[in-house]
């Protein structure tokens, strides 16, 4: 990278570069799993996803642009307005937003016809929050009435607004949400009795739906992991079993870029089965362990930001985003290899899709401002030490 490349692109450098590995594994995975759909609805035109995809993807790349470079502490006063907003978008999301496959996730924008997740909005404003209210309240934290309750409240409520809609997205956002409040010394045995009491709370509201027959969300979690459960032999696990043999047939080196098969089997082969797309034609060597070292190395940096970071907001900032980034990505890699039930989560950075797209980049883009505040803080350090050595020497001299 160039010195004029590095005066405006900074931060950490090796999360640019785990971006753009996503990035390329995107595009090529998006142009070889859209291309029988193009055909079929565009007319022949096999490039329609990938340029529309290919746009998406240079805009995002200019989302995580503009983000690095505004000062994290914006976020920190933003939290509170940012949090009540994305609730506020989420009833109406429940009352009036666009339903598809029983869910009412998808708000369409007015005069656009493109369509945002709103909960996408939320996880992001509730890791804001979070990270604010751990780092203003490390005295009472500790206290159940005058720290943990004031933290756990805005949990429950997005999480309960997220959850009629999309379980696990729920359940992804209250774990990190957990993990996060260990980790700013949140007590362990008032995150051990909340999440026993919300798994009671979760089962008892499921066996109900269930005994009264309820319709909707509940009886599509239930064939989920029934199917998963009972694996090949039933015949709703047509998903788990067209992803296994993708899987199985990409091997250790891969059927070759575009030479997919199961991409014309696979529901959804751009989004929720793109990582079985990419195992298929890339193999284990060069398409599944690239892309799970990314987010592990994702993971690791954002370790060495918190490390570095002498201010407890940013680093409680930075690992909440990674940890929902990574999650995210585990979830929806367990899913085509068969680990998990399927969620229906995207690959962040990699899967088709605007709004994943969208809050993903955001996210990346809090993440690096704060890497680039810290780096500027080891450069000063750095100069003073520098400054104090030659003052040292010219006094000795």
């Amino acid at each position: 990278m160039g010195s004029g490349m590095r005066k405006y692109i900074q931060g950490d450098k090796v999360i640019w570069g785990v971006i753009i590995l996503l990035s390329i594994f995107s595009l090529l995975a998006v142009y070889s799993s859209t291309g029988t759909l193009a055909y079929k609805k565009m007319g022949g035109n096999t490039t329609y996803y990938l340029i529309r995809h290919g746009v998406i993807l240079f805009a995002s790349l200019f989302i995580i642009f503009v983000f690095h470079l505004i000062p994290y502490q914006l976020y920190s006063r933003l939290s509170v307005i940012l949090l009540w907003a994305s609730a506020i978008l989420l009833v109406f999301t429940l009352i009036s937003g666009t339903s598809i496959n029983q869910a009412s996730r998808w708000l369409t924008l007015p005069g656009l016809g493109f369509t945002v997740q709103p909960s996408d909005f939320a996880k992001v404003s509730l890791i804001m929050y979070l990270a604010r209210q751990l780092s203003l309240n490390q005295e009472k934290v500790k206290h159940l009435k005058e720290g943990y309750s004031r933290l756990l409240w805005p949990v429950l409520l997005i999480t309960i607004l997220i959850l009629p809609a999309n379980l696990s997205t729920a359940l992804i956002l209250f774990t990190v949400s957990l993990i996060l409040m260990f980790i700013g010394r949140v007590r362990f045995v008032y995150l051990l009795g909340t999440l026993t009491a919300t798994l009671f709370v979760i089962g008892i509201f499921i066996g109900v739906s269930l005994f009264f027959k309820h319709e909707g969300r509940v009886t599509t979690w239930k064939n989920r992991v029934e199917n998963f459960i009972q694996g090949e032999d039933n015949a709703g696990s047509y998903q788990a079993v067209q992803a296994k043999i993708a899987v199985a047939t990409g091997g250790l080196f891969g059927k070759k870029p575009g030479k997919s098969t199961q991409r014309n089997f696979l529901p959804h082969p751009y989004s929720d089965f793109i990582y079985a797309i990419i195992i298929e034609e890339y193999g284990l060597i060069f398409g599944a362990i690239p892309i799970l070292l990314a987010y592990l190395f994702l993971l690791y940096r954002a370790g060495l930001i918190v490390r570095k970071s002498d201010r407890t907001f940013p680093a409680f900032l930075t690992m909440g985003l990674t940890l929902l980034i990574v999650f995210q990505a585990l979830v929806n890699m367990g899913v085509a290899v068969n680990l998990f039930p399927v969620t229906g989560q995207t690959l962040p950075f990699v899967s088709m899709g605007g709004s994943s797209m969208l809050f993903t980049s955001i996210a990346f883009g809090i993440i690096l401002s704060i890497s680039r505040t810290v780096e500027n803080q080891d450069i000063v350090k750095e100069e003073m030490i520098i400054e104090e050595n030659d003052a040292t020497f010219e006094s000795d001299h």
